[in-house]
């Protein structure tokens, strides 16, 4: 998770996801979903300094009790300096190593429904637990029908996850360096890395001897992609200088090149018309369309590390350290923020069957 320290060349650093993913992922499509919650207590100032955002907004910890820490199980992972010499201008991408990634969890509550007891609130409980190394893990994705989980990281080559099985597999290790960003082509046994490296590499699950394509052209490490939720064939990435680039999967080439993502960039759900990209302590909304800005979302104080859409494509929630803005997409306002109270977030999620519950992770 990314650290305070501002940019500066020769980091052996970079900026997250991811993935992340984001790279933060919610429950499978398998997992029954919760009931959710609407109560909200009065002792809600404990859960974090909330600073204009209505009182359904609530914090959970890990346990569902409020912002709780839970046992540290990175300790043992080693620091983030052994990727070599990296771009300038390219943030830090995983070098807090004082907390557990699964310590905070952030929800939004729907007002609409009749309050039940506080006791019925969302809780979050491990299904399972897996090590293959002690290699940081900086992004994962889950394939379209929940059935295969993709990760990587430091290990420089992507592991796939079978949740019916819990069996692992690895692809093979063709990017020199740290893996940013991986991501699930809509409805399809591919998916694409990104790399410090400045490299996309397109992969095929059934084939995974080795990868595809891989797709050059970015001049600094490439820190995030996506693809189109409908055009599929569509892939987007970018890269530490803010280089965003559209490609054609099909055809392997480079159709068109605009700027103004540094750390993640994500496609709206279902139509796919928006793209949300984040670089330094700004969000850009793009009509990938026309190519035009739609909105400059401003607000945050320190870079914005994560951004995620909800399932209806309407909000938008952006994470830094020290803060959460939810944002309506239809007017370019904030309609939620939470401070993290001295934590330090990192990533977050929507909930695919609770569009109004937000899953936010960090440190400490």
């Amino acid at each position: 998770l990314q650290n305070n320290r501002k940019r500066k060349q020769a980091t052996s650093s970079g900026p997250a996801n991811s993935t992340g993913t984001g790279n933060t992922v919610g429950p499978s499509a398998n997992s029954p979903p919760s009931t959710p919650s609407t109560h909200t207590p009065e002792g809600l100032a404990v859960a974090g300094n909330m600073r204009h955002v209505p009182k359904n907004l609530m914090m959970y910890g890990a346990d569902g009790t409020g912002l709780a820490s839970s046992s540290n199980q990175m300790d043992d992972l080693e620091p983030f300096g052994d990727v070599g010499s990296l771009d300038d201008n390219v943030e830090s991408f995983l070098s807090n190593d004082e907390g557990d990634a699964r310590d905070i969890f952030a929800a939004l509550k729907s007002p609409t429904e009749p309050n039940p007891p506080a006791s019925k609130g969302f809780t979050f409980s491990e299904v399972n637990c897996w090590r293959t190394s002690n290699s940081k893990i900086v992004c994962c994705n889950f394939s379209s029908d929940g059935k295969i989980l993709a990760s990587a990281g430091h290990e420089k080559k992507a592991v796939l996850w079978n949740m019916e099985t819990f069996q692992t597999q690895y692809l093979p290790e063709e990017h020199s360096l740290i893996i940013t960003d991986v991501r699930f082509r809509p409805n399809s046994t591919q998916l694409a890395t990104s790399s410090f490296d400045r490299t996309v590499k397109l992969w095929n699950i059934t084939d995974p001897a080795f990868s595809q394509h891989t797709f050059t052209g970015h001049n600094y490490s490439v820190t995030s992609l996506d693809f189109h939720p409908k055009k599929t064939e569509l892939l987007c990435s970018c890269d530490g200088n803010g280089e965003i680039r559209y490609w054609n999967v099909a055809q392997h080439s480079c159709i068109r090149v605009i700027k103004g993502g540094t750390a993640q960039i994500r496609f709206q759900p279902s139509t796919g018309q928006f793209l949300a990209a984040a670089s330094e302590s700004v969000v850009s909304i793009f009509d990938v369309e026309t190519h035009t800005k739609k909105y400059t979302l401003q607000g945050h104080n320190t870079d914005v590390q994560s951004v995620c859409w909800d399932n209806t494509g309407e909000y938008l929630a952006s994470v830094s350290q020290d803060l959460v803005k939810v944002w309506s997409v239809s007017s370019g306002e904030c309609i939620h923020e939470v401070s993290s109270n001295g934590n330090k977030f990192h990533s977050c999620v929507f909930h695919p069957s609770y569009p109004n519950l937000l899953v936010i992770g960090g440190y400490q």
